[in-house]
């Protein structure tokens, strides 16, 4: 893989040496126990869960790491997600759309390169 975001001990262990030399690997600090140690791959921690929490919105999880997987990878741009919320969720949800548009941007904030 060129790119791999892992949320959990069990996935890390399967998947860490999947990752291509010089691939990138995000992780998620709060289902890991034990960091990637591969210092062949960039690595980013992302504390989604927490951040979900702080938030008081769990469901928001998934939106925060897209955030984070955007900003180390742009393959598109938040406008373009936000977009295609709009045309793809159902109306009665669309009061929804700013506290994702909100995960996305707090997950491009609290990205950083682990240690």
């Amino acid at each position: 893989y060129d790119t791999a975001v892992i949320l959990n001990q069990p996935s890390l262990e399967k998947f860490e040496q999947r990752i291509k030399p010089g691939g990138t690997l995000i992780y998620d600090g709060y289902g890991i126990s034990t960091p990637p140690s591969r210092k062949d791959i960039t690595v980013y921690r992302i504390d989604a869960m927490d951040a979900a929490a702080e938030m008081k919105a769990a469901k928001a999880f998934n939106m925060i790491v897209l955030g984070g997987l955007l900003k180390v990878r742009p393959l598109v741009e938040v406008e373009d997600v936000i977009h295609a919320l709009r045309k793809t969720l159902p109306e009665r949800h669309h009061h929804l759309i700013p506290m994702n548009e909100a995960a996305l941007r707090k997950g491009m904030e609290i990205i950083n390169p682990a240690n």
